[in-house]
């Protein structure tokens, strides 16, 4: 589920992917270090992809949208509370071609 200020973050994606029909990205899911590795893959995975369906129903080109998961792999915050973990939860976004010279939209 999208928390409340997560729409406003991807209608910001959207803007910027709009501006730049050329531009690709990748969405990777993140999770805390709770659940077993599989778990967490699969948290991961429908964390990012649920991300990309949201683009994709804003207008966004499915094919120009990737995914993947990196479950609890590679966390920001290396601490074992409920801070850390709320930061590792996480959607990340990386511009894989079109991206040199980004217009603003």
């Amino acid at each position: 589920n999208l928390r409340g200020d997560d729409g406003g973050v991807l209608d910001q994606k959207v803007s910027i992917l709009q501006a730049n029909p050329g531009a690709r990205i990748r969405v990777s899911g993140h999770c805390d270090e709770r659940g077993s590795d599989e778990y967490n893959l699969a948290l991961g995975n429908r964390r990012a992809t649920t991300a990309k369906q949201y683009l994709v129903s804003h207008g966004i080109d499915a094919g120009r949208v990737e995914t993947t998961s990196y479950g609890k792999e590679r966390p920001v915050d290396p601490g074992h509370d409920e801070t850390a973990w709320s930061k590792n939860r996480r959607d990340e976004f990386d511009v894989l071609s079109g991206g040199d010279n980004l217009r603003q939209p």
